[in-house]
């Protein structure tokens, strides 16, 4: 029951800018997986409080979306952000997979990592101003960080890791089928409330967080022949992008 405690708490440490007073070690690390879509109803309901406060201030909508578009960056840390940064520096280069991994890695950021945060910014952006302009089905900012983190530790709780080291084996227990299963259910649980909230809109904006969340871990696990922490990340923020995306269109 420790160990658990310790993996609920070591989650949002980790990935949650929200500060945990509590000491934690590497042996809750194969909890953490499970409990990550938590994190996002935290961030999700910091998300969705933003956006109701931001339209009850009466700000100018400019700064209102310019706003918006950032909580969920602020919120987790920018640690899936760094992600993104890295695993676009890397596919995008079109080097050799030796030299992409280097790159992976490279704590110093390239032409194409400045390119598709510029592209990432600008899309989030317009979509943060369209969901605000529209003023419709908020609550469902709670339901996008949720799916997005339940893609996320499915892919690092099923996909081959790229490397022996890092947090994709950190992550991943000798017997991963109990949590792979519990990371099911979360995600379905996450679905019903999102057709609860909104109807077909909410399971069509989940399912665009799915679907972003897969093709951008397919095009990154492919190019680097794996799976690690960075390309969490950055299929966690393309899911992310695609749900608030689908989210302006459909309303």
């Amino acid at each position: 029951m420790r160990r658990l405690l310790n993996g609920i708490l070591m989650a949002f440490g980790m990935f949650c800018a929200v500060p945990m007073p509590y000491k934690w070690d590497d042996s809750s690390a194969k909890y953490v997986m499970p409990f990550l879509p938590f994190v996002g109803v935290l961030i999700g309901a910091i998300w969705w409080g933003a956006a109701e406060l931001l339209v009850l201030s009466g700000i100018h909508i400019l700064l209102a979306a310019a706003l918006l578009m950032l909580i969920t960056f602020i919120a987790a840390g920018f640690i899936h952000l760094d992600g993104y940064i890295d695993t676009s520096d890397a596919i995008l280069s079109r080097r050799s997979l030796e030299e992409k991994q280097r790159i992976l890695k490279d704590p110093y950021s390239g032409a194409f990592a400045v390119i598709m945060v510029a592209i990432l910014f600008i899309l989030q952006f317009a979509a943060a101003f369209a969901v605000i302009e529209n003023g419709k089905f908020f609550k469902l900012l709670i339901i996008i960080p949720v799916i997005s983190r339940c893609c996320t530790a499915m892919f690092m709780l099923c996909l081959r890791p790229m490397a022996k080291g890092g947090y994709a084996n950190l992550f991943r227990p000798a017997a991963a089928a109990p949590h792979r299963i519990f990371t099911i259910m979360l995600t379905v649980c996450a679905f019903v409330l999102s057709w609860f909230l909104a109807g077909v809109f909410g399971i069509i904006i989940s399912g665009a967080v799915v679907l972003g969340c897969a093709i951008a871990m397919a095009c990154a696990s492919i190019s680097l022949k794996g799976v690690s922490g960075d390309l969490a990340g950055f299929s966690l923020v393309a899911g992310e992008l695609c749900g608030i995306i689908a989210m302006a269109v459909v309303q």
